[in-house]
């Protein structure tokens, strides 16, 4: 059994005045991706000069205006692609690269010592003040604490006097999940009592989740009451940073910017130390769902992805939101049913929202296709592989076909697991198209005899094979396909009735040709058989479903 009695409970906040719960998120926070030096760091093959400049390349692509690219004080490896980012004259102008110190004297000269020449660049200092670490790791007062963050500030404006490009701090209280609010709150105000911000030259405090401790409504809590209580609000952009212990690093995030934060540092597809960073796409596609702009070039995560996986030697889950493989897949028939019946309305109502149950944005949006939408298995229903004759054939099957052919595909897909889209095609070529023995359907004779007779307008000579002997039979009715069946009921013998018949053109892969559809009812046995015919010339399609339907209602098992 767990042995649950060995952790303890992270004390919630006392905040009855919290506000965030009413609110609902407007517009995109400042966005800042760390995904070169948290995500990095991360990685078990961390990333090499060229694959970070190809990184930093498409960043500055999808529109991040701040990206932190690393230590470039503790690694040679870091201060070398900062300078190369330098020297090649490779960031925009409006772009500010994110460095980060710790607040140690030889570290912090060593930074600026690498930003040399950068136009805009924010310094990112740091030290850790929770109560923890305050304890186990530095055996420290909480004013021993606070007086790192200060000398570090403190070293940071020295050096920055001779700094000739746009320089901004940035100050994390690093473990602030764990740390005290008061406390949290003192060490902020000290540093920035020390650098003296004002609203045209604000400075930025992040409030990382180093470590994520709670439910999201705690973190949001933690959030609020910083931004209520820091002094100066409009010198500060407030920032967070959050992580994914619980899971829950998403939901943090959405819940921080509705308690007031301006700022959210992230990464891509959420890499990062233990279970990650949060994930920036996600967060900003979940705006892009919700009718806000998330300001970022998003439209095709399948390049993202290819990147992404190439430079950082990981595989994006199948299940991850938005960019998985699966993620606007269905498998059970359910669902297929709905999301065939949501895209036919959206396709001939043709709205300006989007609404299609189970499908939360339309995959288009973001580069995504139809072609894995609905995926066919043994869990799968009729209106599943509907879809797919449909999206990917053209063929609009009529509803009252469904279940015929779904139950053959089901047979299949019982035998094997997932049917591919080719096989379902072919099964239904052979189930119906080609169910042309053994009465064969050759040629087609047709008159117009309305001017002739009272009862019938149309006269047909058929020319057909039965078990491979040639005949000709005629026929008289209401229009081609009504004197074929006639002709076929009174000459042949068989006795069936017509209970269905649509028609429609093939729009995918077939120019120019007519699919038809066809049920026949033996009329004294009451079985039934589709059938279909497909042909450039719409009266021979509809033989040839007659024909069809023929050969499965009465020698086809």
């Amino acid at each position: 059994m767990l042995n649950y009695k060995k952790y303890k409970k992270v004390p919630v906040v006392d905040y009855p005045e919290r506000q965030w719960p009413n609110r609902q998120i407007e517009k995109a926070p400042i966005w800042c991706s760390v995904d070169l030096r948290d995500g990095n760091q991360a990685l078990v093959d961390p990333m090499i000069v060229d694959e970070k400049i190809e990184f930093f390349n498409m960043l500055v692509k999808l529109g991040f205006k701040e990206i932190e690219i690393g230590f470039p004080s503790a690694s040679q490896i870091e201060y070398d692609f900062l300078r190369t980012l330098v020297d090649r004259n490779m960031i925009p102008d409006d772009v500010r690269v994110q460095v980060l110190t710790q607040c140690r004297a030889h570290l912090i000269e060593k930074t600026f010592e690498a930003i040399e020449g950068i136009k805009n660049v924010i310094v990112h200092i740091y030290n850790s003040t929770s109560t923890l670490q305050r304890d186990v790791v530095f055996n420290m007062s909480r004013d021993e604490i606070k007086q790192i963050a200060i000398d570090g500030t403190r070293m940071v404006k020295s050096y920055a006097k001779n700094f000739k490009g746009n320089l901004w701090l940035q100050y994390s209280p690093e473990s602030f999940t764990g740390t005290e609010l008061d406390f949290a709150l003192d060490v902020c105000e000290a540093v920035k009592a020390e650098w003296q911000p004002t609203k045209e030259h604000p400075m930025i405090i992040n409030l990382p989740a180093t470590v994520e401790m709670t439910t999201p409504n705690v973190y949001a809590d933690q959030i609020e009451w910083m931004n209520n209580h820091l002094t100066n609000r409009e010198a500060v952009i407030l920032s967070v940073h959050p992580h994914n212990d619980r899971g829950c690093g998403v939901a943090s995030t959405e819940l921080a910017l509705l308690a007031g934060a301006d700022r959210v540092e992230g990464t891509l597809f959420g890499n990062g130390e233990r279970t990650g960073n949060v994930d920036i796409l996600t967060v900003a596609y979940n705006m892009f769902s919700q009718g806000v702009n998330p300001e970022l070039n998003l439209e095709n995560v399948n390049n993202i992805i290819e990147v992404y996986e190439r430079c950082c030697k990981m595989d994006v889950h199948p299940r991850h939101p938005y960019a998985g493989k699966l993620v606007f897949t269905a498998f059970s028939g359910s669902h297929q049913d709905a999301i065939n019946k949501g895209v036919k309305a959206m396709n001939e109502r043709h709205p300006d929202i989007w609404e299609v149950p189970y499908l939360p944005i339309d995959p288009s949006d973001v580069g995504r296709d139809y072609e894995p939408i609905v995926r066919i298995n043994s869990q799968s229903g009729k209106g599943g592989v509907a879809f797919v004759m449909d999206q990917y054939f053209g063929f609009k099957l009529p509803k009252e076909m469904h279940k015929d052919f779904a139950d053959e595909i089901q047979k299949i897909s019982e035998k094997q697991g997932e049917v591919a889209p080719e096989q379902i095609m072919a099964a239904f070529r052979e189930k119906y198209i080609q169910a042309k023995e053994p009465l064969h359907f050759r040629k087609v004779k047709i008159e117009d005899i309305s001017e002739q007779h009272d009862t019938f307008d149309t006269k047909v000579i058929l020319t057909y094979t039965d078990h491979g002997e040639e005949k000709v039979i005629e026929g008289f009715g209401n229009g081609p396909i009504d004197a074929v069946k006639h002709g076929l009921c009174q000459q042949a013998g068989y006795n069936t009735i017509l209970t269905l018949y649509t028609e429609h053109a093939l729009t995918k892969g077939s120019d120019s040709q007519a699919a038809s559809y066809i049920e026949l009812m033996d009329a004294e046995s009451g079985k039934k058989a589709f059938g279909v015919g497909v042909s450039s010339n719409i009266t021979r399609s509809s033989i040839r479903a007659i024909f069809s339907a023929l050969n499965r209602l009465y020698y086809v098992q």
